[in-house]
């Protein structure tokens, strides 16, 4: 059977590659004294709220199970846009939101509506793997910029400016715009107002789009780095998730934040593509909103924050070097090129697998996020609670004293 070049040109997902090996072993040293200790997924260790599962048995005991809108509930379109008034004090109309299945459906159904085949969209190295394969599926390309420390592993106005190729009569290849994350995976950083603000205009001089990946933007921790993108033009396109702060990874519950003229457009899509997302997670992802959800996500932020700032401080006494704090997120983007050379690995990817075996400490390498660099870095989720994140510290100092 024949298969298709769009379907070759996917690599596959070396997170869940790494993953997989990780739960075999599990299995193996479930029983002993060492069980594996799960630091590779960007998964909350939170499941959702107490009144986010109510309302979700409450849907399905009253029979709110039949088809949404494809653009979803317009009650929780409304609930999304009361989000962005209260916590960044933007305003962002309910005509402008439309709720996706999970992020990854936000981002396949943006691509497919702005990208033609040949169609360059750039993109920071390292940065999410998967959403360089969304711009593959459109048939367009991914061209990674390499990034470094100093710049916060983000794309520069320069950067952006340097790379733009305009199309020509003899090829049909140019730029068509940016995907940027902000806060970052796997980083956890995020792009400074100001110089996202620069970006931004530099694509509009080209008749660009901004597309800007704002799954982890309310896990931010740092006041000048917590402020969406929608608050500097209409035109930004964000992408946004109900799977990291409001803890609803398995539900696929996403939203998108488009200019209004491209609506309809993204609306014809999910009719034929998708139909609608999940209707028991919409009635669910209602109650994320009441009062004491938020106040219980903020405490969880908290949280997330607390374990930030015990674990990279610990990771960098190791000699597994964290060049640039994370503001948000939960993840440690760690240079191991010291570990890799004293235990006489290769890579990270080798590394990995060494903490995997001998350490029982789950991580993922850098394989999957670029080539600048990304064989030097392994990352670590902070998804994890307290206990065992200290155990996993405990463990590494064990493996490379």
């Amino acid at each position: 059977m024949k298969i298709s070049a769009r379907a070759q040109r996917i690599e596959p997902f070396y997170v869940m590659e790494v993953a997989k090996a990780a739960a075999a072993l599990a299995a193996q040293v479930a029983h002993t004294a060492a069980p594996m200790i799960f630091l590779n997924i960007g998964e909350p260790d939170f499941t959702a709220p107490a009144l986010v599962q109510e309302a979700a048995g409450k849907a399905v005991r009253d029979g709110m199970t039949h088809y949404t809108p494809a653009i979803g509930l317009l009650a929780l379109r409304e609930r999304i846009s009361d989000w962005y008034g209260q916590r960044f004090g933007v305003a962002v109309p309910a005509s402008r939101i439309v709720v996706t299945a999970g992020a990854s459906a936000a981002l396949q159904l943006a691509c497919l509506a702005l990208i033609e085949a040949g169609d360059e969209i750039l993109m920071p190295d390292p940065s999410y793997p998967c959403n360089r394969h969304f711009v593959s599926a459109a048939d367009g390309t991914a061209v990674l910029i390499p990034t470094t420390a100093a710049q916060r592993f983000q794309l520069s106005a320069d950067q952006v400016q340097a790379a733009w190729r305009e199309k020509t009569q003899a090829s049909s290849a140019g730029t068509r715009g940016v995907l940027l994350a902000s806060p970052s995976n796997p980083t956890g950083t995020s792009i400074h107002p100001d110089q996202l603000r620069r970006i931004h205009s530099v694509v509009s001089q080209h008749g660009g789009i901004t597309l800007v990946d704002e799954i982890y933007l309310g896990l931010s921790h740092d006041p000048q780095y917590a402020q969406t993108a929608l608050a500097l033009d209409q035109d930004i396109i964000s992408i946004n998730s109900f799977s990291k702060y409001f803890n609803m990874t398995g539900w696929r519950l996403g939203w998108l934040v488009l200019p209004e003229r491209l609506v309809p457009v993204i609306e014809r899509l999910a009719q034929n593509l998708f139909i609608c997302p999940s209707t028991i997670a919409q009635y669910a992802a209602l109650a994320c909103f009441e009062t004491d959800s938020l106040l219980e996500y903020e405490r969880r932020r908290a949280q997330f924050k607390a374990r930030r700032d015990y674990f990279i401080p610990a990771l960098d006494a190791l000699g597994l070097t964290v060049p640039v704090r994370p503001d948000g997120a939960f993840y440690a983007w760690a240079d191991c090129s010291a570990a890799c050379a004293h235990l006489g690995v290769k890579d990270s990817w080798e590394l990995a697998f060494e903490i995997m075996q001998r350490a029982h400490v789950a991580v993922t390498p850098g394989r999957d996020f670029g080539s600048a660099q990304t064989h030097n870095f392994i990352r670590f989720s902070t998804a994890n609670s307290m206990p065992q994140l200290a155990q996993a510290i405990e463990r590494l100092k064990a493996l490379l004293s």
